[in-house]
């Protein structure tokens, strides 16, 4: 159902939906159109200490700044795929919330992802806090297997805490919940962007080299270049699994370029950084699923971070497409849009 009377026209006209795609209510919708790619909202932030995240899909949605949003229109740049000629992509609503129950969250998160994949298509989801992600990954190993998915996890935060204060559901015990309620090998769990100053502390840094989890610090990709670190991330992650889901915390992302969240820690990612990160990470690898989480809008009044968090799933989309139109090369870039052959035609 396309909810706009005329595609062309500026983002603050009609109804908002993600990037103004149309929309999809149920399954039987999915498989009509043959939709390769369902964005979804879990509007969720009680498991989270500092409150607001559950507004990152409303934000998501709403505050497109562009003047024209006509997405079949839209060229990625660095590769000069049109991502929304490639795929089908649609807007799936939102997971029902239990404002009182995590637990009641999770299950009915777990349920409309499970949705998407059921009719082939990737999931997309928007957040919410990072709690999202258990449910998420919980649905894709049912559909794959346990020991065939890999989880790329980008954050400023380890999140392998067994408990905080006494709770175990919450946004910093997700990867510690993979691995002891899911069954999810430590090894098929890859890190990057870790550098807070209050995690982890000598007994979870055991803990995490024990699981086999590989985890990079900022200290390495300060060392080696992101480049180098992605490239490790994306050969870690396909050695054994077969499939991959990629999760986003946007605090990964310097303060500079995404305050509005809840955790920020200073010495993140460039903007430009993470999107050609996630560009990367859907084009050369298998992604079933992926989420960007974390986006507290009410602390960015300036839109920054919810502009960032959209134009990255818009690279991962791009990624999936470049996937999809059959492109191999490793870290990709259009030949004359990056200069590689000259851009003035002469003859």
């Amino acid at each position: 159902m396309n909810l706009h009377r005329n595609e062309n026209q500026p983002a603050y006209v009609g109804i908002p939906t993600f990037m103004s795609l149309p929309v999809c209510l149920t399954p039987e919708d999915l498989r009509a159109g043959n939709v390769d790619v369902a964005i979804l909202g879990a509007p969720v932030d009680t498991s989270t200490g500092h409150r607001g995240a559950a507004f990152g899909p409303r934000a998501l949605r709403a505050d497109e700044r562009y003047l024209f949003n006509n997405t079949s229109e839209l060229v990625n740049a660095s590769s000069r795929v049109k991502p929304f000629s490639e795929l089908t992509v649609v807007d799936y609503g939102d997971a029902a919330v239990d404002l009182w129950s995590i637990e009641n969250t999770e299950r009915t998160i777990g349920e409309v992802v499970s949705e998407v994949l059921d009719v082939g298509a990737v999931p997309v989801i928007m957040g919410g806090d990072h709690s999202v992600m258990v449910p998420s990954v919980r649905a894709l190993t049912e559909k794959y297997g346990k020991d065939k998915l890999a989880v790329v996890h980008f954050d400023a935060h380890p999140d392998c805490h067994e408990e905080i204060y006494g709770h175990t559901k919450t946004h910093a015990t997700t990867i510690w919940r993979l691995i002891n309620e899911l069954g999810i090998p430590g090894h098929n769990i890859v890190q990057a962007g870790i550098r807070t100053p209050g995690s982890p502390d000598n007994q979870l840094f055991n803990w995490m080299r024990k699981a086999g989890i590989h985890t990079h610090f900022m200290a390495e990709i300060e060392r080696i270049g992101l480049s180098a670190v992605v490239d490790k991330v994306i050969d870690e992650a396909t050695e054994r699994a077969e499939v991959v889901y990629v999760s986003l915390d946007i605090d990964v992302v310097d303060p500079a370029y995404a305050p509005g969240t809840g955790t920020p820690e200073p010495g993140g990612l460039t903007g430009r950084e993470i999107l050609t990160t996630f560009r990367r990470l859907c084009h050369e690898m298998p992604v079933v699923g992926l989420d960007v989480v974390e986006i507290a809008p009410h602390l960015d009044p300036g839109y920054h971070t919810a502009l960032l968090a959209r134009r990255v799933i818009l690279e991962a989309i791009s990624g999936l497409a470049m996937r999809k139109a059959g492109i191999h090369t490793r870290n990709y870039l259009h030949p004359v849009a990056s200069g590689e052959i000259p851009f003035a035609l002469r003859g």
